[in-house]
């Protein structure tokens, strides 16, 4: 059992490399976004190390900056990483019956998106090692790009820190462009989203963009499930 554990560990790390990597570049760019929201290096690697997510991490860093509750924030991150919940659901099924609770608890700690994909697409019952191996290369690519983030914010010109905070909003439409062009649900609900994120900007400015932005969320995920619910 011991060396099936080792390989599964082995094939974890092997296969989170290019995810911890790309995650580092990733969330550098999220460190420019933690620095606007006044976080401090630490505070921003903590925050990625706890949270590995960065839509998730992006609307917390928005409400901070809103200066809104902490109902908000927690309102906000459980919409965002909503996605988590039927993810983590469908990883537990890979599991060995006999697999202890806990190493479902370590395992769905990080069920990010691309590692929710290596694990679906591993054949087999899963091995939990295999996710702790891929965590143990994404966690820290991720966190210490944060940081790393937050410190070029505070040294960098203003002018390349904009420039730098671009690179988020490519990497948002990198995730929202695939599914688009594959699927005309998908692609109207983005254009609705944009369109009416600015209307609710420019006629209720006055309500912080968290809450609109878990309103909008809702109203639109849920009228484009109601309409055109996935058939299986």
């Amino acid at each position: 059992m011991l060396r099936t554990n080792r390989q599964a560990l082995s094939d974890g790390l092997r296969d989170g490399l290019p995810i911890g990597l790309g995650y580092f570049v990733v969330s550098f760019t999220l460190g420019i976004a933690a620095r606007h929201a006044g976080l401090t290096p630490f505070e921003g690697f903590i925050t990625s190390f706890l949270n590995n997510a960065s839509a998730g991490e992006y609307a917390a860093f928005t409400v901070i900056m809103a200066d809104a509750s902490y109902v908000e924030m927690a309102l906000i991150t459980l919409v965002a990483n909503a996605r988590y919940l039927l993810m983590s659901a469908v990883v537990s099924q890979k599991f060995d019956p006999s697999t202890p609770f806990y190493h479902r608890i370590f395992v769905g700690f990080d069920v990010t998106d691309e590692i929710f994909g290596i694990t679906v697409a591993r054949p087999g019952k899963l091995n939990p090692f295999y996710n702790y191996g891929a965590m143990l290369v994404a966690l820290p690519g991720w966190s210490v790009g944060t940081a790393l983030g937050v410190i070029a914010g505070n040294i960098l010109p203003p002018s390349v820190v904009s420039a730098l905070s671009v690179a988020l909003y490519g990497m948002f439409l990198a995730v929202i462009m695939p599914p688009a062009r594959n699927d005309r649900v998908i692609l109207i609900s983005i254009v609705v989203s944009f369109a009416m994120s600015f209307l609710a900007d420019q006629l209720f400015g006055d309500i912080s963009a968290g809450t609109r932005t878990i309103v909008l969320t809702v109203l639109i995920a849920g009228i484009a499930a109601a309409l055109r619910p996935i058939k299986d």
